[in-house]
C-alpha cells in the first residue's frame, strides 16, 4: 500500500492487523504512525488500549506480549513500536506476524532503512502484513514536491520560490513542511506563495540565497556574485561553505551534462537534467559562458576549496574568504 492507501484506510476503518513502515525518508513514516495514534482510537479507549513502545528500551518479547492482550471496552488494541530499527533480533516477530491478535494493530517504524525483502523475514512480512516502504527523496526531486505539496493544500508557489525553499532547507520533508505550514496560516486558499512572502516570514532572502548565486555565476554576473558571496561571508552560521559547494558541484555538473547531450530540447534537456523546463534557458545561457575546459577547472576548484574548508592544506583562511576566493576562481576560470 501507498501513502495515501494507508492513511485512506485508516480514515475508513479498513485496518489489518500488522503495518510494517520502513525506509530512509521517516516523514512519510512519522505522518502515518501519527494517524495511527490519533484517528483509530477515541481518547477515552486509548487510555487502556493503545501504547507506544520503542525499540532501544524494548525487546520482541514485550512488543508480543502487548500486542497479544486484548482490547478493553474496544474493538481495538493499537501498539506503535518506533525506532524499530534499534530493537535486537527483530527477526524473532515472525512467529507474530505468521499468527497476529486480530483485535490488534501493531505499527511498526523502521527508520532510515529498509528489511532485505529478499531474506526469509522480508519475504515473510511482504506475504504476511502490509509493508510500505518510505523511499529517500532526492534534491532535484525537491522543487516539484513542495509545487505538489503546495497544490494540495489548496495554494499555489511561484516555481522560483519552490527552488529557494529547497536550497534554503534541503531534503528535510518535516522543516519544509513546517515552513509552510506557517505561510498557509499567511494568505487565503488559492493565494500564491511568494519569494517576498518566504524573504518577509522565513528568513530565506530573495536576493541572497544559494539559487541566486548559481544564477550570477551562470550569467557571470561579477557584481551580482559579489554581492551575494559578501552577503554570506557575513552570515556564516547560515551560509555555511560546505553546502554552498555541494549545491555549486550539483550545479555545474548539470552545466557538463548539457554540452555533452546531443538533443538540446527544452523537453529532452528538462529529463536529462531532472529540472522543470522553466530553467532550462538559464542552463542554455550558463552552458554559453562556459566551455567544457572552463567547466573542468572548475570541478577541480570546487573539490579543491571542499578540502580546504575541512582543513586541509589550510591553516587559517576564514570559511567567509575560502568563499569569496572560490567564487572569484569560477567567474575567471
Amino acid at each position: 500500500m501507498n501513502y495515501k492507501e494507508i492513511l485512506n484506510s485508516i480514515l475508513n476503518k479498513e485496518l489489518e492487523p500488522v503495518y510494517f513502515l520502513m525506509g530512509e525518508e521517516s516523514y512519510y513514516i512519522d505522518k502515518i504512525s501519527d494517524r495511527f495514534s490519533k484517528s483509530v482510537l477515541s481518547d477515552e479507549e486509548q487510555a487502556f488500549n493503545q501504547i507506544t513502545l520503542y525499540g532501544k528500551e524494548t525487546s520482541v518479547g514485550q512488543v508480543i506480549s502487548e500486542s497479544k492482550q486484548f482490547p478493553i471496552g474496544s474493538e481495538k488494541r493499537v501498539v506503535i513500536l518506533k525506532e524499530a530499527q534499534h530493537i535486537k533480533k527483530i527477526e524473532l516477530l515472525d512467529g507474530y506476524i505468521n499468527d497476529p491478535q486480530r483485535s490488534t494493530i501493531l505499527v511498526i517504524c523502521y527508520r532510515g532503512k529498509s528489511i532485505d525483502k529478499r531474506k526469509k523475514f522480508g519475504k515473510n512480512l511482504k506475504s504476511k502484513c502490509v509493508v510500505f516502504e518510505s523511499k529517500k527523496i532526492y534534491e532535484n526531486q525537491i522543487p516539484d514536491w513542495i509545487s505538489k505539496y503546495v497544490n494540495e493544500n489548496g495554494y499555489t508557489i511561484e516555481i522560483t520560490a519552490t527552488r529557494i525553499i529547497s536550497d534554503y532547507l534541503g531534503t528535510d520533508l518535516a522543516k519544509i513542511t513546517n515552513e509552510l505550514g506557517k505561510l498557509f496560516l499567511l494568505i487565503k486558499k488559492n493565494e500564491q506563495i511568494t519569494t517576498k512572502l518566504i524573504e518577509h516570514n522565513i528568513g530565506i532572502s530573495k536576493d541572497y540565497n544559494i539559487f541566486e548565486l548559481q544564477n550570477a555565476l551562470g550569467k557571470r554576473d561579477v557584481l551580482k556574485a559579489n554581492r551575494i558571496i559578501n552577503y554570506f561571508a557575513s552570515n556564516e552560521k547560515n551560509y555555511h561553505i560546505v553546502p554552498i559547494i555541494t549545491s555549486l558541484f550539483s550545479y555545474f555538473q548539470k552545466i557538463i551534462l548539457y554540452h555533452f547531450s546531443d538533443d538540446k530540447s527544452s523537453k529532452s534537456i528538462s529529463n536529462l537534467l531532472k529540472i522543470n523546463p522553466y530553467f532550462v534557458s538559464q542552463y542554455n545561457q550558463s552552458a554559453k559562458n562556459y566551455n567544457k575546459k572552463q567547466l573542468f577547472n572548475i570541478f577541480k576548484y570546487l573539490k579543491e576549496y571542499d578540502l580546504k574548508s575541512k582543513g586541509v592544506n589550510n591553516k587559517s583562511t576564514s570559511q567567509s574568504n575560502l568563499l569569496k576566493e572560490l567564487i572569484f576562481k569560477i567567474l575567471h576560470a
